[in-house]
């Protein structure tokens, strides 16, 4: 397992900070969270993380999936959705950003761990899942 460096992009203070520990406790290196689709994209330039976990429901005045389209486009960071929203139609609007998953809250470790594995390998090698 490498040393990943993750963006958390979640607008519930308190669901940023139990990931945030979840991901340190498996030796993830958090490089910073952001609540708005703004916000995220301006760390996301800054800090070039690995990857980017990314709630679709945020703050301000664009969503996670049009946050998530335009990290992929500026700096082909993966992108892995960790949302409580899944309907085909949110599943559908996804996908234009390429993500490399897409976790359904309540996730577990094990789920959350080898989806960052594989996408970060498969981003890697220049493959999608």
């Amino acid at each position: 397992m490498e040393d990943f460096k993750i963006l958390i992009v979640e607008d519930e203070l308190l669901v940023s900070l139990d990931l945030k520990h979840i991901l340190e406790s498996m030796d993830y290196e958090v490089i910073g969270s952001a609540n708005s689709g703004e916000e995220a994209i301006s760390i996301a330039g800054k800090t070039f993380p690995d990857i980017v976990l990314m709630d679709i429901m945020l703050k301000g005045d664009i969503d996670g999936i049009e946050t998530a389209v335009l990290i992929h486009n500026l700096y082909d960071i993966p992108i892995v959705y960790l949302t409580a929203y899944h309907t085909n139609e949110i599943l559908e609007r996804a996908k234009i950003a390429e993500p490399y998953g897409y976790i359904i809250k309540p996730f577990n470790e094990f789920q959350l761990h080898s989806t960052i594995e594989i996408a970060c390998y498969n981003h890697s090698k220049g493959t999608k899942i």
